[in-house]
This record gives structure tokens, sequence and C-alpha cells, in this order.
């Protein structure tokens, strides 16, 4: 007689968020350990300054995943945004991963009213609404 294993959804969600955050901070560790040229010098290579990668780091991988989500809520769409302003989009990230609204972001695109409300607390509204009357004249 085989036993077929059940599936814990929740508990494999919590060993993989423990997972992502050891790694997190072992990135952290490896991190503090560079010298301060090294960390300028990547710094400068993703023209970025030094506090702001610091921050970033801190912030971990999904710090923009909210990014995507917005721009598509708006109707922009992220792959044609990438090809024809990839610079653009990367500081969108860097503000997107720096944002201090994320409690207010979630509620927004879970409930579909970011269209209405994300002039009020999105740090990206000018670049978006300059995307979006860039659009409206092509």
């Amino acid at each position: 007689m085989t036993v077929d294993a059940k599936p814990y959804p929740r508990v494999q969600f919590l060993i993989d968020t423990f997972a992502q955050w050891l790694r997190h901070r072992r990135e952290l560790s490896e991190l503090r350990q560079l010298d301060r040229d090294d960390f300028e010098r990547i710094a400068t290579d993703l023209q970025v300054t030094p506090a702001d990668l610091d921050e970033l780091v801190r912030h971990g991988e999904h710090a923009a995943d909210e990014l995507p989500q917005m721009l598509k809520a708006l109707g922009i769409d992220e792959a044609a945004l990438g090809r024809a302003e990839p610079l653009v989009l990367r500081d969108m990230e860097r503000v997107c991963a720096m944002c201090k609204d994320k409690p207010r972001c979630h509620r927004d695109l879970a409930a579909g009213t970011s269209a209405e409300h994300y002039e009020e607390y999105c740090l990206n509204a000018p670049t978006i609404d300059r995307l979006g009357a860039a659009a409206v004249k092509h």
C-alpha cells in the first residue's frame, strides 16, 4: 500500500519564504564585506548612487514586483516600454523598489482602483503620465 504525499502549500510557502530570506541575508552579508571602493564602483556601473544601491539591496529582489502590475493596470505594455525606453523602465523599477507606499499600492492593485488613485501616491506617476501622453501622440 502506498501513501500519497499530500501537498501542503502553506508549509511550502513558509519554507520558500524562509529560504528567500536566508538567501537575502547572505547577499547582504556579502555586500557588507566589499570594501567601499568596490561598492562605489558597482554602484557607478549600475548608474545609481552608493546610497541607492545599498537601499535597493536591503529591499531585496522583489522590491519592484508591483511595477509590472501597475503598468498593466494603466494599459502600458511593459515589454514594449523595455524595448523602446530601457533606461526609463529601469529607473521606474528603482523608484518602485524604494517606494514607501507599498501597502496602498497593493490595496489599489487588488481592488482594481490603481488607475483612479496612483497619482496620489506613486512616485512614478509623472513618468507614467508622460508615457501616457506620448502614447496618445502616436
